[in-house]
Formats: C-alpha cells, structure tokens, sequence
C-alpha cells in the first residue's frame, strides 16, 4: 500500500511541476508505471527502490520524466544509454560527482552526500524508462 501512495504522490508531484506546455499528449504520464512494450513497472524492485530515491532527493527540480527541464528528461537519457553495458557505473559517478558537455553547457551538480550504491538504483530506475 505503501508504495501507491508513494507512486500517487510522485505522480502529483510530476503533474503539479509539469508547467502548462500542454504540447505533449496525456499518454506521455503513463511512462511512469509502464515501458514502452507496454511492461508494468510498479512491481519491478528497481522501479520501486528509485522512485523512492528520487522522491527523497532533488532530482525533479532538474529533471522530468518525459520533458527536458535544466538537464535532460530521464526517457531521453535512457534511449540514449540503452544496451550500454557501463552505464549503470557511468551514470552513478556522474550523479556523484558532476559533470558537464554531455548534454550542453549546463553541469550536472555534484550530489557527494549520495552513496554510489543509492545513484546506482537511481540510474536503473532511470534507464527502465526508456522508449526506443
């Protein structure tokens, strides 16, 4: 019961912070309980553990699921490192240490206070969300 009230609010929380853009279609909200073959994710322990991560830190005040805000959405970043066998380790040390030129100019902040292991489960959360 815990984690649909987790999920709930989450998904309050995207749509209260999603402006009023209203270019991308309602289905683009579903990309967060599903994949793009249609895959339920709200079992998936790693879809769990990271919503919950990315609940409990400040990863929504750069990034979207589905639309570029300061850094890139979670989809596009999950396109682009899908089949990428290093990107799990990849992605946590740039969460933990920065970084900048991947995506632009703008860096990605340092979150040194995050243990590698916790950015790891942030970033295969990250990468079930992708959509090609």
């Amino acid at each position: 019961m815990k984690k649909y009230l987790v999920l709930i609010a989450i998904t309050g929380i995207l749509a209260a912070c999603g402006g009023g853009g209203g270019s991308k279609p309602a289905s683009d909200s579903s990309a967060t309980a599903s994949t793009s073959g249609g895959g339920d994710l709200s079992s998936n322990p790693d879809y769990i553990k990271g919503l919950d991560l990315i609940s409990r830190n400040d990863c929504l005040t750069c990034h979207d699921i589905a639309t570029k805000k300061i850094g890139p959405a979670y989809q596009d970043v999950a396109n682009k490192y899908a089949g990428v066998d290093t990107a799990v380790d990849y992605l946590a040390k740039k969460i933990v240490s920065g970084g900048t030129g991947v995506w632009g100019a703008i860096p990605m902040t340092p979150h040194p206070a995050l243990a590698l292991d916790s950015a790891k489960a942030l970033v295969k959360y990250v990468l079930l969300l992708k959509t090609k």
